[in-house]
């Protein structure tokens, strides 16, 4: 049996004993999505959402890139953004980073990854604006370790300066942001940064937003 083909029969035993645990699970899905929660994660693998929270579909709005990031210009991001905050409502929106994470090693090196540099690049922004602290720490790991921080706190302050966030402050109070990192090796999540709705931001990335 072929790899793919085992994700399929993996498939078929997973939505039967949903079904024999509760007979209306999926019924429930297919009337409705009400997530609490929009979740920006890496695409690593070793980092799934729900597994990871304890957590059932229908329950987490996910969007997932490489190394967790909020990039002005990425439409992907964006539109996932205003759909979970303007349409679902959600009232928190998760930017999880993972120590150990292949991207943020790379934007530390000097190394060209092909096509790969134009995404990197925004997380060199991150290492140039903090350079000075994390040049500063004694060894590799720990210095890969605190960019992982550093890149999700720099995320979660890059929501805020969307249009999208704000104007949910002023018109709805929410949602809060929060910035995790979730460690491989005992799968414990670290918060490492929260916003609560009207946060007082730089003037020079706060909008007038109209009612």
């Amino acid at each position: 049996m072929d790899s793919y083909e085992q994700l399929l029969m993996n498939n078929k035993v997973w939505a039967e004993s949903m079904t024999e645990r509760d007979p209306d699970f999926f019924k429930r899905l297919t009337n409705v999505q009400q997530p609490e929660f929009l979740w920006i994660g890496c695409s690593d693998s070793r980092v799934p959402a729900n597994e990871i929270t304890g957590t059932l579909p229908g329950q987490i709005f996910v969007h997932r890139n490489i190394a967790n990031m909020v990039v002005n210009i990425d439409v992907n991001l964006l539109s996932v953004l205003q759909y979970a905050v303007e349409v679902l409502k959600v009232k928190h929106v998760i930017v999880c980073g993972h120590y150990g994470c292949g991207g943020v090693a790379a934007a530390l090196t000097n190394r060209s990854f092909g096509i790969l540099d134009t995404w990197l690049r925004n997380i060199k922004d991150v290492y140039r604006l903090h350079k000075e602290e994390v040049d500063a720490m004694p060894t590799e790991q720990q210095r890969q370790d605190r960019m992982v921080e550093l890149n999700v706190m720099e995320q979660v302050m890059d929501l805020s300066k969307t249009t999208i966030i704000q104007k949910s402050w002023k018109n709805r109070g929410g949602p809060h942001l929060h910035g995790w990192v979730y460690r491989l090796s005992d799968g414990v999540i670290k918060p490492v940064m929260e916003m609560n709705p009207g946060s007082e931001l730089d003037p020079v990335h706060r909008y007038d937003i109209e009612e």
